[in-house]
C-alpha cells in the first residue's frame, strides 16, 4: 500500500494525478503542498490510498525515487 496525491488543475473538475507514491499519508501531504506552492494552477488536492507500491519518498530536499518501475516487458 502507498499514497497517491490527486489535483483539480482547470476548471473541469476532473481529479489528475502521477505515477508517484509515497509511503506515508504525511510524506503524501508534503508533497502536494509542494506542489500547490509551485504550481498556481493547483485548485484543490486530495491524498488518496493507492495498492501501487512505494517509490518515491519526501525529504527535507523534496521528492526522492526509491526504486523506478519496472520497464515493460
Amino acid at each position: 500500500m502507498s499514497w497517491k496525491v490527486e489535483v483539480v488543475m482547470d476548471d473541469t473538475g476532473e481529479w489528475e494525478g502521477d505515477t508517484l507514491r509515497f509511503v506515508s499519508e504525511q510524506e503524501a501531504l508534503a508533497y502536494a503542498r509542494d506542489l500547490e506552492f509551485r504550481c498556481s494552477a493547483v485548485r484543490d488536492k486530495r491524498i488518496v490510498r493507492s495498492e501501487d507500491t512505494a517509490n518515491h519518498r519526501w525529504t527535507p530536499r523534496g521528492v526522492r525515487l526509491i526504486h523506478a518501475p519496472n520497464p515493460a516487458s
